[in-house]
């Protein structure tokens, strides 16, 4: 599985970090910096984050 954000979008409200915790999180900026290809262990938490997500800026890919 990989992950996408469409940093163009996101605005660093950060719902993913509290819905995927181990695959968003906010850097020392306040930014979004998330891991690109978490493994199939965290689909349902990547899933819920881009569901949560106000802006829809992540995407998931096979």
């Amino acid at each position: 599985m990989k992950v996408a954000v469409d940093m163009n979008k996101c605005q660093d409200h950060g719902q993913c970090v509290f819905a995927a915790p181990d695959v968003f999180r906010l850097d020392d900026s306040g930014h979004l910096a998330y891991l690109g290809d978490p493994g199939e262990a965290f689909r349902a938490d990547v899933e819920e984050a881009a569901d949560v997500c106000p802006m829809q800026a992540i995407r998931i890919e096979a």
